[in-house]
């Protein structure tokens, strides 16, 4: 099975890569190594809903490269899984084209649950927004409270004007 089925519009996150460090034994070896391995909790493993954006950008991504459907999306040069240090070094190189300052990868993981759960005024005036409980199961949390209490930040300033249809 594919770990993105374009046709289903989602991605199956099954396994995680990780750098780590490489022992002989009981020895430590001062090199480091790419593995691909389970994820961190069993709420990891899920299935992650993609918009059209993300399919047009996964569709440009095999257009330069693709090595089969259970290989990597962003292979490195043997078409192996990235070192995690490579991708985020490459992340940085696409944030300085753009003019952005450098960010951890996870920060915008933080701001995509925000905006989700803040949610996106709509031209009728209201408000487009997902629940807590919604985005924990996108992020994989075991507990919408981990996703309330570590990733959102919440913007009153976007419900100014939202009641005021209502005559109570």
């Amino acid at each position: 099975m594919s770990y993105i089925d374009l046709e289903n519009r989602v991605i199956h996150l099954q396994r995680g890569v990780k750098e780590v460090h490489v022992r002989d034994g009981l020895e430590y070896v001062a090199k480091l190594e790419v593995k691909v391995g389970k994820l961190k909790s069993k709420t990891s493993k899920r299935d992650v809903p993609l918009n059209d954006i993300a399919i047009e950008m996964i569709k440009r991504l095999r257009e330069e490269v693709y090595l089969g459907e259970d290989k990597p999306l962003i292979p490195d040069e043997n078409g192996n899984f990235t070192n995690p240090r490579n991708m985020r070094n490459r992340f940085y190189r696409i944030l300085d084209a753009i003019g952005l300052p450098h960010k951890g990868l996870h920060t915008f993981r933080h701001t995509f649950a925000t905006r989700l759960i803040n949610g996106v005024k709509q031209p009728d005036g209201s408000v487009k927004s997902l629940s807590v409980k919604q985005v924990a199961e996108l992020l994989g949390h075991t507990t919408s409270e981990i996703t309330e209490l570590y990733y959102v930040k919440r913007d009153s300033t976007r419900l100014v004007g939202l009641t005021d249809s209502f005559n109570l």
